[in-house]
C-alpha cells in the first residue's frame, strides 16, 4: 500500500523517470501541467494501486493519472498514462480509474482529454478466463455517443488500450516517432512470425497516408498538446451546447478583392483552395484535419464572424479536386463530427466528379459515396453550399448541391454545373458523329460553346434550383449574413441523428 503523496508523484520511481527523460519524453504529470491551466488540476485516485498481490508498492496510481482541471478557464476531465508504472500497461484498477473519469465527463458534460502511451493490457491482470473476462473493451468507449468531445494525444508508443481510446476519439494528435497499433512488434512476431519496426507498424506516415486514424501530427510533445488545445477551442463543452463565439475585429462584410485572381476561370488550371478558405476565415486563420489523407478534399474548422464553422472543400491541386475512397471517408467523418457538436457546415465546390476506375470499385466507391450522402442527409446543422468554379455529376450532390438539405446553395457567376465535363460529355454523346464529320475540330468547338452555355449556373438559378449567383468578392459577406439567418431558431443546435455513428467506416 502506498501511503505517501510524494511516493505517488514519483510514479514508478526516479530511475524510470530518468529513463523517460532519456527517451525524450515527459512524465504523465508534466504532460498534464503543460495541458491545463496553472494550479487547476484536481487529482482523483492518487492513492490507488494494483490489486495484484505483491505489486502494491510499485504501482503508484496503477499506471494512470486522472482528474479534473481547466483549459483557458473551461472545465475538462483528463487522464494521462504513466509509462513509469509497468510500462503504462492497463491493470484492473487502471480500468476502474479510467472508467470513473469517463463517466464523470459524461455526467457533468465536460470534454474528456487523453494523454496516452503504453503497452496495452497488463498480462497478470488479463490472464486466465477470470482475468480476461473482467478486462474486455470498456463499455464507455463503445457507447460514448459523442455526448462530450473526446480528444487524444498519442505521445509515446501505444498498443492496445491507448489505440482503442484514440480511434474512438473525435480528434487525435500523434507525436512523430511514436507508433500506434493493435499490438506491438514483439507480440506480432511471436503471434505471426512477422518482423516489423514500430514505425512500419503504426508510425505517423502509416496513419497520415493510409489509415486516416490520426488528424494531426507533431514534431514534439509540446506541439501535440498545443494541437489538442486548439481543437478544443473550436468545440462546445458537450453535444447539447454550441461552440463559444470568439470576438473578432475582422469585418464580417470584408470584401475579398483578391479572390478573383486566386481562382482561374479556366477549369483545367489548378489553384490552392486553402488560400480561398484563408480569405474567407476570420483573421485568415483555420485549423485543418487529416491534411495528408484524402488530399483532394479539405476539411477545416474555422470561424466566420465569430461563429465556429466546418468547411468541406474540394482541392483542385490534388486530382483536380476529384474525390476517391479516402476523401469519402474523410467527408463522412467530418460531417458526423460537426453535426454531433453543433457546428454549421460550409461546402466549397470545385470538382470534376469522383475518381472512377476498376481500382476504385475494389475500394467500394459506390458504398462510400452513398455513406457520405447518408451522413449528409441525416445532418441537421445549418449548411451553406457555394459552387466556386465547377461541380460535376454525382459529386455535385455529395458536396450538398440542390435537394441535399442545404439552407442556401449559390454559385459564382463563372461556375460550371453539369452531369459530366464538356469534353467527356461531347465524346460520349457526339463521338460517332464527330468521327464521321468532315470538320471535326470546328464541330467540336461549336458543341463546346453550346455545352458551356448549358453548364452556366444562370440556367439553374432561373428555375430556382440555386438561391443566387453571388459576386466572389462578397463570399464572406454572404456567409456572415446567411449563417446568422440559418442559425436563427435554435442557434446551430442539431438533432444529433449522427451522434451514434461509428468512428470509422
Amino acid at each position: 500500500m502506498i501511503k505517501s503523496e510524494r511516493a505517488c508523484t514519483l510514479g514508478g520511481g526516479k530511475e524510470k523517470i530518468e529513463r523517460q527523460y532519456e527517451s525524450g519524453h515527459y512524465t504523465a504529470r508534466e504532460r498534464i501541467d503543460k495541458l491545463v491551466d496553472s494550479e487547476s488540476f484536481l487529482e482523483l485516485g492518487m492513492l490507488a494501486h494494483s490489486d495484484q498481490d505483491g505489486s502494491e508498492e510499485k504501482s503508484a496510481g496503477d499506471g494512470v493519472i486522472i482528474g479534473l482541471a481547466k483549459i483557458n478557464g473551461r472545465p475538462i476531465v483528463v487522464q494521462a498514462a504513466d509509462k513509469t508504472v509497468f510500462a503504462g500497461t492497463e491493470g484492473k484498477v487502471y480500468f476502474r480509474k479510467s472508467q470513473a473519469a469517463h463517466n464523470f465527463a459524461l455526467k457533468r458534460g465536460f470534454p474528456f482529454l487523453n494523454l496516452m502511451e503504453g503497452g496495452g493490457l497488463r498480462m497478470p491482470d488479463g490472464m486466465g478466463s477470470d482475468g480476461i473476462s473482467q478486462v474486455l473493451f470498456p463499455n464507455e468507449l463503445l457507447t460514448h455517443h459523442r455526448e462530450v468531445p473526446m480528444i487524444t494525444a498519442i505521445l509515446g508508443d501505444s498498443f492496445g488500450g491507448p489505440t482503442w481510446t484514440a480511434v474512438s476519439s473525435d480528434f487525435v494528435a500523434q507525436r512523430k516517432g511514436t507508433s500506434m497499433a493493435v499490438a506491438g512488434p514483439r507480440m506480432l512476431e511471436v503471434a505471426t512470425g512477422e518482423r516489423v519496426s514500430n514505425e512500419e507498424l503504426g508510425g505517423w506516415k502509416i496513419h497520415a497516408n493510409h489509415t486516416g486514424q490520426v488528424d494531426q501530427f507533431a514534431e514534439n510533445e509540446e506541439e501535440a498538446i498545443a494541437s489538442i488545445k486548439q481543437f478544443l477551442d473550436f468545440m462546445p463543452q458537450n453535444g447539447g451546447e454550441e461552440p463559444q463565439f470568439k470576438e473578432t475585429n475582422d469585418d464580417p462584410f470584408r470584401s475579398l478583392d483578391e479572390i478573383a485572381n486566386l481562382v482561374p476561370t479556366r477549369r483545367q488550371r489548378a489553384y490552392d483552395m486553402k488560400k480561398v478558405i484563408e480569405h474567407i476565415a476570420d483573421d485568415h486563420h483555420f485549423f485543418e484535419l487529416k491534411s495528408s489523407y484524402g488530399t483532394a478534399l479539405i476539411t477545416v474548422l474555422t470561424r466566420v464572424n465569430g461563429r465556429t464553422v466546418g468547411i468541406i472543400a474540394n482541392q483542385p491541386m490534388k486530382f483536380a479536386g476529384a474525390a476517391g475512397d479516402k476523401e469519402c471517408e474523410k467527408a463522412t467523418d467530418f460531417i458526423v463530427m460537426c453535426d454531433s457538436y453543433n457546428i454549421p457546415l460550409i461546402f466549397l465546390h470545385d470538382t470534376p466528379g469522383f475518381r472512377v476506375s476498376s481500382e476504385a470499385e475494389k475500394m467500394k466507391m459506390p458504398t462510400k459515396i452513398m455513406v457520405w450522402n447518408q451522413a449528409l442527409a441525416q445532418s441537421t446543422v445549418p449548411k451553406i453550399s457555394i459552387i466556386i468554379r465547377k461541380s460535376i455529376g454525382a459529386a455535385y450532390g455529395n458536396m450538398c448541391g440542390p435537394t441535399m438539405g442545404a439552407d442556401f446553395v449559390v454559385a459564382w457567376p463563372t461556375a460550371e454545373i453539369n452531369f459530366t465535363g464538356p469534353e467527356v460529355g461531347i465524346n460520349v454523346v457526339y463521338g460517332r458523329e464527330l468521327a464521321q464529320s468532315e470538320q471535326p475540330e470546328t464541330d467540336r468547338a461549336e458543341l463546346l460553346k453550346s455545352w458551356s452555355f448549358d453548364s452556366s449556373p444562370y440556367k439553374a438559378a432561373g428555375k430556382y434550383m440555386l438561391d443566387d449567383i453571388i459576386d466572389p468578392r462578397e463570399t464572406r459577406k454572404f456567409l456572415s449574413r446567411t449563417l446568422e439567418y440559418a442559425c436563427g431558431k435554435n442557434g446551430s443546435i442539431s438533432e444529433r441523428r449522427l451522434a451514434n455513428w461509428p468512428t470509422g467506416y
